[in-house]
């Protein structure tokens, strides 16, 4: 294990270990969270130690609570005890293992296992003069003292609890199949003819940064002129708590020059790149969830199994084809109409190789490390535990 994240409550009577802080959602199943929380027994006073994860969605600024509103609502939470130690903590996972010899004894192991309809933890971005926590969805594990789990009427206090934010992520699935593909026909006011237009990506999963090709077909028909080609990207936003609502943001969009004459056709491929770098003024823009103030980008595309109703933030995005079509003369600009095609994007990050060769041990792809090749560059390390 290269890294231990650890936490102490304020007494030191407790201590919160983790092997890691992200961990994988593969749709049909969640990576178990495990770990190990150090008790020192002395300063119990006849307490017990508890540790809870918690997935909730934040809404307002913590500074709101200290006046008695909560703006934070769990969505769903586990609770487990772990001194005195019960029944059914026997088995122990490879980094439980790992984390007892560092702690020693006075170690207590602990696991939750998370339902597969939970949402990733993403944020919503804060506007530029926006102070506090962004809000959005987070998963926190915290050990505690106290006489019960769960009493609403048992104080708590700060000094008494250790807490570590860890993040539910997914990574793109491996996928070779073509891109979608949408097509429209329209016929305009004034001519018997239409604008057809198909179009479609290059594939069905693109990862954040990579350009996005989008391939046009146009078979202009009409004695109308089609001005310019736009291009765009939009993010899709569904917050499903108390109900349903969808906002929509434009991330990426570019205008081309292509104009396509009457009783003419094109056939040509686009690129455009959304990236978080050119949208960081953009208040309640969704971005992958992040620890502390490290780099993230925007939130990837929410994959899910459907069968279940998922609560919290789910990210999904379009691309959008725009023909802009003018009848000419003094009057072309008055009279312009659109034409409008929608593809679904799936914009997500690719799956490390520690967590790819994993995968083949684990489906039996391979059976041992001669079996395994892989080829790295000078500069590129990957470490990977079995």
């Amino acid at each position: 294990m290269s890294k231990v994240f650890k936490k102490t409550s304020g007494n030191g009577h407790i201590a919160l270990y983790l092997g890691k802080r992200d961990f994988v959602d593969n749709v049909d199943s969640v990576e178990v969270v495990d770990g190990v929380v150090k008790v020192d027994p002395s300063g119990l006073n006849g307490r017990k130690v508890y540790v809870y994860l918690a997935c909730a969605f934040r809404y307002g600024s913590e500074e709101l609570d200290v006046i008695g509103l909560s703006f934070r609502r769990d969505i769903w939470i586990q609770r487990v005890q772990v001194y005195p130690p019960v029944e059914g903590n026997a088995t122990k996972s490879p980094i439980q293992e790992s984390l007892l010899k560092k702690v020693g004894e006075q170690g207590h192991p602990f696991s939750f296992q998370m339902p597969a309809n939970l949402p990733c933890s993403v944020s919503l971005q804060p506007g530029p003069n926006d102070a506090g926590k962004a809000c959005g969805v987070d998963f926190e594990v915290k050990a505690y003292l106290a006489n019960a789990a769960n009493n609403v009427d048992e104080v708590i206090e700060k000094k008494d609890t250790c807490r570590l934010m860890i993040r539910k992520i997914q990574f793109a699935p491996a996928s070779n199949k073509a891109g979608p593909k949408a097509e429209l026909t329209k016929q305009f006011l004034m001519t018997d003819k239409p604008v057809h237009l198909e179009a479609s990506l290059g594939k069905e999963i693109y990862y954040h940064g990579d350009p996005i090709t989008v391939s046009v077909k146009i078979n202009n028909e009409t004695n109308k002129v089609v001005k310019k080609v736009k291009v765009s990207v939009e993010q899709l936003t569904s917050v499903v708590l108390y109900s349903s609502d969808t906002y929509t943001k434009a991330v990426c969009s570019e205008e081309f020059g292509e104009t396509i004459n009457a009783n003419s056709t094109l056939e040509k491929s686009f690129q455009i790149t959304p990236l978080l770098a050119n949208n960081k003024e953009k208040r309640g823009l969704s971005v992958d969830g992040r620890l502390k103030d490290e780099d993230t980008h925007l939130a990837s595309t929410t994959l899910s199994q459907g069968d279940k109703e998922m609560q919290g933030i789910i990210v999904s995005y379009k691309v959008k084809v725009n023909l802009m079509v003018s009848s000419g003369g003094l009057l072309g600009g008055l009279t312009a109409s659109d034409v409008t095609v929608e593809l679904p994007l799936t914009l997500m990050s690719p799956k490390p190789a520690a967590y790819w060769i994993k995968g083949l041990f684990s489906s039996g792809e391979v059976t041992s490390h001669s079996e395994l090749t892989l080829t790295v560059t000078a500069s590129a390390v990957v470490n990977y535990d079995f």
